[in-house]
Order: structure tokens, then sequence, then C-alpha cells
């Protein structure tokens, strides 16, 4: 798979489709979507919407982050927004103020219908609360 890298004094302003990984050391104003990584390096720094597989950020995002398998959050990293997730790695140190929901977001092969789906998710997460109750 192609990596794609937006180097550290670069700023970028607008929307990426990629099929490829990136590594983002620089600015983005706009959206990111990808079928693939998104790294976001020490000194990157997003403003705006973010979709891809996997996330590792370090630097900063604000606005909404969709992840769909693992998003890693390191502790000097800073988020601000709305996080979707299926799983979630926070480091001590990490500035994350955002609203987080975690998720399936791949279609369940085993359920046909949309709406059987929703349900499903519904009754996973009453059964989480009850868990911690």
């Amino acid at each position: 798979m192609e990596r794609n890298v937006i180097g550290k004094n670069t700023k970028i302003i607008g929307d990426i489709i990629s099929e490829g990984d990136f590594r983002i050391d620089g600015v983005l104003e706009g959206t990111l979507k990808t079928k693939g990584r998104v790294i976001i390096g020490v000194d990157g720094s997003v403003k705006g919407d973010v979709e891809a597989l996997n996330a590792d950020i370090e630097g900063k995002i604000s606005g909404k982050l969709q992840v769909e398998k693992t998003l890693i959050v390191k502790g000097i990293a800073s988020i601000s927004g709305e996080v979707i997730t299926g799983k979630l790695s926070i480091e001590p140190g990490a500035d994350f103020n955002a609203s987080c929901e975690m998720r399936i977001v791949k279609k369940d092969p085993k359920v046909k219908d949309e709406k059987k789906l929703e349900q499903k998710q519904i009754s996973h997460q009453k059964a989480i609360k009850k868990t911690f109750k």
C-alpha cells in the first residue's frame, strides 16, 4: 500500500481522498478520507474531519475523527471534537477533549438488515451499562 507524507513545513487546505496510508507532520485544513492508516506526527496538525481504517495520533486534531478499527492516542497528543472508533487506546498525559463513541463500523455479516444491526448495537450498549452499574 502506498504511503503519503505531508511534510513538516507544508500546509494543505482542501480535501484528500486516498487508498493509501498517510503521515502528517505539517498542517492539514480540510477533510482526509483513506482506507489506510493515518499517523499525525508530533508536529502535525489537522483542522477538519478524518476517516481512516486505523490511526496513531501524536500531534493535534480538531474535528471529527472516524476510525474503523483502532485509534491510538499518544501521551503528547491533543484531540478535540468528536471521535468514533472501534477500539481506543489513550496513553497517560494525552489531551482528549472529545465526545467518544465506540462502535463497530463494519457491517455484521450475520445481520442482513441495517435496522437489526442498529438494534444489536443498542442492546450491546445497554449490556455494557448494566455491567458498570
